[in-house]
């Protein structure tokens, strides 16, 4: 199951990217079905044969096999895309022209065209980042929603809609048309900050962290640093913090697979040379007078990265970059973010009292690690029942089996340390 959901989330893309610009958007369905098709005929033959030396190029000849299959069958009955019409009108061209399509550089570029299409003006930003990481992402509808905090059914009626959009254009997103490829921009770097967030603390409902997730979003934003309109300051720093924070996936879970929080890692496991990375390409990110989210987001973690002990850690500085962070982008869980480094830096009743005081709160109504956090500063202000509360409604709203044992296990210390000392505060996890 494993090997199947990597190589769905590394093909898929890829595949009806490519697909799309033979077929045109507005058959999009038609490329989506060719490459279900093909993974379900990879599981079906790797059953009895086992799986190839290569499955992922098992995969792309597979699905172009079908392409070519569907182009023969339908082209009496559809329109597909005009400049490539001429690929189905012998079967001389047919197969050398599908073939050409599918070469290694002809897929990367279908990749970042398929990026910038999902991005269309029409769309506001939250559905084209829903789109982006439904077709291009692989994420299913629930992953949507719970990247984006919302129901299902509101993500699924907005993919929905969003795909009808990308049908009307007709064709890919012309990735060299300058001053609309900055346009779009911003939406597709949300897209892939989010879809390195859902693998790094994401709403899964079998593991809170994927690294498969987090490595797809760095290989997409690489891609979209190659482009001349592509790099930009924003760009770099969002690589930045990808690699600054990809450097601590390693510890983001103990031997036995349990969350870790950052005041329980082992610092010495932290990949140096992704934090070297990281370090280079916020260098590189500070050549221009903008400062987005990802600039702050990049330093934050930089902070982080470079405290050799959660003792040395500057929370003073964390607290000032949240700060100018919350003018930028606002949002509850920036302000919650900025709450627990408040605590941090100030104590816990203070921290609480950020908490408690953020605006919309409302939409932390279903985020576990709202009460979690609150059950964190409670404890350490000893307060062992009003933490066991907090903890147990996070626990209520777990999204998977790794948070619900770490909340357990800060259940049972709470019962613990109030069961045998009842004054004493807990210490800092």
């Amino acid at each position: 199951m494993e090997l199947s959901e990597h190589l769905f989330r590394h093909e898929a893309g890829h595949m009806v990217a490519t697909l799309t610009r033979l077929f045109g958007t507005h058959n999009l369905a038609l490329a989506e079905d060719v490459v279900q098709d093909a993974f379900c005929r990879a599981f079906e033959v790797w059953k009895v044969r086992g799986v190839p030396e290569n499955p992922s190029a098992w995969l792309m000849a597979t699905a172009k096999n079908r392409a070519i299959d569907a182009l023969r069958r339908e082209r009496t009955a559809r329109t597909f895309e005009p400049e490539l019409s001429r690929l189905i009108q012998s079967e001389w061209t047919l197969a050398p022209g599908v073939e050409e399509l599918f070469a290694a550089n002809a897929i990367k570029d279908d990749l970042l065209r398929m990026m910038f299409s999902c991005c269309h003006p029409r769309l506001g930003e939250e559905a084209q980042i829903a789109l982006m990481l439904n077709i291009l992402c692989g994420f299913g509808v629930d992953e949507v929603a719970g990247a984006f905090v919302r129901t299902h059914s509101a993500i699924e009626k907005r993919i929905s809609r969003a795909k009808r959009v990308l049908a009307s254009s007709k064709k890919l997103f012309d990735v060299s048309a300058g001053a609309e490829f900055c346009s779009r921009l911003p939406a597709v770097q949300r897209a892939l900050y989010l879809l390195f967030n859902e693998g790094y603390h994401g709403a899964s409902p079998e593991s809170a962290v994927r690294v498969d997730l987090c490595r797809e979003a760095m290989r997409l934003t690489a891609i979209l640093l190659e482009h001349p309109f592509g790099v930009t300051p924003a760009t770099y720093a969002l690589a930045a913090l990808m690699h600054l924070d990809a450097a601590r996936l390693s510890t983001r879970t103990d031997s036995s697979g349990n969350l870790s929080s950052l005041f329980d890692q082992d610092r010495s496991l932290w990949d140096s040379k992704l934090i070297a990375e990281g370090q280079r390409l916020l260098d590189l990110s500070a050549t221009g007078p903008d400062l987005t989210e990802y600039h702050l987001e990049a330093a934050i973690a930089w902070v982080h990265a470079t405290a050799g002990r959660i003792e040395d850690t500057n929370w003073g500085q964390i607290v000032a970059l949240y700060d100018t962070l919350m003018t930028i982008r606002p949002s509850p869980v920036v302000a919650l973010n900025r709450a627990i480094a408040i605590g941090q830096h100030e104590g816990p009743e203070r921290g609480l009292q950020e908490i408690l005081g953020i605006a919309n709160h409302s939409r932390l109504a279903k985020y576990p690690f709202y009460f979690a956090a609150l059950g964190e500063f409670e404890s350490r202000s000893g307060k062992y029942e009003q933490a066991q509360e907090q903890f147990e409604r996070a626990l209520g709203l777990a999204r998977n089996p790794m948070e619900r044992s770490f909340l357990r296990k800060r259940i049972q210390t709470c019962e613990g340390v109030a069961a045998s000392a009842p004054g004493r505060a807990i210490a800092s996890k």
